[in-house]
């Protein structure tokens, strides 16, 4: 039964076609991540010369985004993201002649990773679009767990090959088999079912004839709830969720595990996500309580993670934190689309992809900065802080705006068995850090030749006696007290 809740999506058949052939292209997709890292970093030896080809790719998206989602409203989805796969096939075949054939070199791969991310910044939210009608509404936020599902699995799988692949022929295959596997996506584009999808309720005439970008901003200002969650996602997304940076530098730290140290906490984080993407699976219903006790959760392990002893330590907080962050991202996209009309999802969608683009571009150089010049365990325990104190705050002001309290609702999801049992392994391993027995016991063990405390009794209250009672009554009664 459990089992049948948690892949209760994959009874569509739509959605069993475009879910295989989604890992597939992932995978291939984080091959091309690798590929492209690897050759940047093997031609420059600069790490800011591949940080360089990562920011071009995450530009597109600030300034197309929404365009994207004006035209996901507007347009038909299947041709527009068969242009978008064949498109990104030729980018990635162009990879490959680049790193075959050193034409063009680092200028040709910059050019190209800026043509990616204007793809991608366009495709994004009708992919997104597109997906929300391969399932009924009430599996909707299933369908997108599921999809975290095969996003973190698929990055595990990429990157694991990809590493195998480049050591032995270099990058250039790397970018050949991405190139191949938007096959696969174009594929299930011609078979999925046109009379099998769900495309939600007709939009109104005001909303078909107006499908501009200014439209869709007006939408979403009235729209006061999508925007407190987009707000807390953006805090959480930026002070909490770039991992990639306050690991580097724990690693390279004050845990001082080195590269071996780094690779270990980026697998066990990736195995965090596909832990969290299972558990939001699970989950019937994802609503404001499980956001606000997912970012809860993060943020105090995100605390602990800055006092943490050693890598194996940091490693078992980083786990949950991880999960929690999947489930997080996957609950505010399920309440933006189900909770926003469906005339507009396609811009909800933009404005969605744009917060995280804005949180990446944010948070990363902040922490690095602060990690840098604080330190990284202090930088973890700030940006934790403020994190949890954004989150109550949000909750507060949701809780509010829904007309109706949520502290039941957080509570219970705080206190389930899924939460409860990983959090107190964790708060006690944190305790023994920050105080460790030694100390207490030296605390309470007496000094050296002092004599041990003798217990003081309090002061009886002494009452009025009764008229004619014996004096040795009150003495008595007091002797018969327990």
């Amino acid at each position: 039964m459990a089992f049948a809740a948690t892949f209760a999506a994959l009874r569509h058949r739509n959605y069993r076609i475009w879910a295989a052939a989604g890992l597939v292209s992932v995978v291939g997709t984080w091959m091309q991540v690798l590929g492209v890292n690897w050759y940047v970093l093997a031609e420059t030896g600069s790490a800011t010369s591949m940080g360089l080809a990562v920011l071009l790719q995450a530009i597109p998206m600030l300034l197309l985004g929404v365009w994207g989602g004006a035209l996901a409203d507007r347009l038909p989805a299947r041709p527009l993201l068969i242009a978008a796969q064949v498109a990104h096939a030729a980018l990635a075949a162009g990879l490959a002649v680049v790193a075959f054939t050193g034409a063009g070199g680092l200028p040709a791969i910059f050019a190209i990773s800026l043509a990616t991310g204007a793809v991608s910044a366009i495709e994004g939210p009708v992919m997104g679009r597109w997906c929300s009608t391969l399932v009924d509404r009430e599996s909707l936020g299933n369908a997108l767990a599921l999809g975290s599902l095969t996003h973190s699995a698929g990055r595990i799988l990429g990157m694991s090959a990809g590493a195998v692949v480049v050591a032995v022929v270099g990058p250039g295959m790397l970018f050949t088999i991405n190139a191949a596997s938007f096959l696969a996506v174009v594929a299930a584009l011609f078979a999925v079912r046109e009379r099998e999808l769900y495309t939600g309720e007709p939009a109104t005439a005001t909303e078909a004839a107006d499908g501009s970008i200014r439209a869709g901003f007006r939408y979403l200002l009235r729209q006061p709830v999508v925007l407190v969650a987009l707000a807390l996602s953006f805090v959480l997304g930026s002070l909490g969720r770039n991992y990639q940076v306050t690991m580097a530098a724990m690693s390279d730290g004050p845990l001082r595990a080195g590269a071996s140290g780094y690779g270990l906490l980026s697998t066990v984080f990736a195995v965090g996500t596909v832990l969290g993407a299972l558990l939001a699976a699970r989950r019937r219903e994802l609503g404001y309580a499980m956001l606000v006790g997912a970012g809860l959760l993060a943020s105090t392990l995100q605390i602990v993670a800055g006092v943490t002893p050693g890598t194996l330590s940091f490693a078992a907080v980083i786990l949950p934190i991880a999960a929690a962050a999947v489930v997080i991202d996957t609950t505010v996209s399920t309440r933006a689309q189900l909770d926003t009309d469906y005339a507009m999802r396609g811009r909800v969608l933009a404005a969605l992809g744009i917060t995280g683009s804005v949180a990446a571009a944010v948070g990363a150089p902040l922490l690095g900065w602060l990690s840098e010049h604080a330190g990284p365990r202090q930088t973890l325990v700030l940006a934790g802080a403020v994190t949890a104190v954004a989150t109550v705050v949000a909750g507060a002001v949701l809780d509010r705006l829904r007309g109706r309290r949520l502290r039941r609702r957080v509570n219970l999801v705080l206190t389930g068995p899924a939460v409860r049992r990983p959090v107190r392994r964790v708060a006690a391993t944190a305790a023994r850090v920050v105080w460790p027995a030694s100390a207490v016991a030296r605390m309470v063990r007496p000094a050296r030749g002092a004599a041990p405390a003798r217990p003081v009794a309090s002061p009886a209250v002494a009452r009025p006696r009764p008229a004619g009672a014996p004096a040795g009554a009150r003495s008595a009664r007091r002797s018969r007290t327990p």
